[in-house]
């Protein structure tokens, strides 16, 4: 699959995952695994940040739902 026959919608949306992934890393993984100092302490850090990113990207999953679902009524406020 060439690189031309890729729709730009998902180089867009790719991106946006690469800078959002970066983004927690940098900003919610390293601070957590850096605040303690056993191995047991920064595994359980990992998990505990793992299960933030996930309820994030639940919540996330859920209000686009329901924009989706929801959309005629929402365009009908812009107009």
């Amino acid at each position: 699959m060439p690189l031309a026959e890729v729709a730009t919608q998902v180089w867009l949306f790719a991106g946006a995952a690469v800078i959002s992934l970066l983004a927690f890393g940098a900003l919610i993984l390293a601070p957590a695994i850096g605040a303690w100092g056993r191995t047991w302490e920064k595994a359980t850090a990992v998990l505990v940040s793992l299960l933030v990113l996930a309820a994030l990207v639940l919540v996330g999953f859920v209000i686009g739902a329901f924009i989706v679902y929801h959309w005629d009524t929402i365009s009908s406020w812009f107009q």
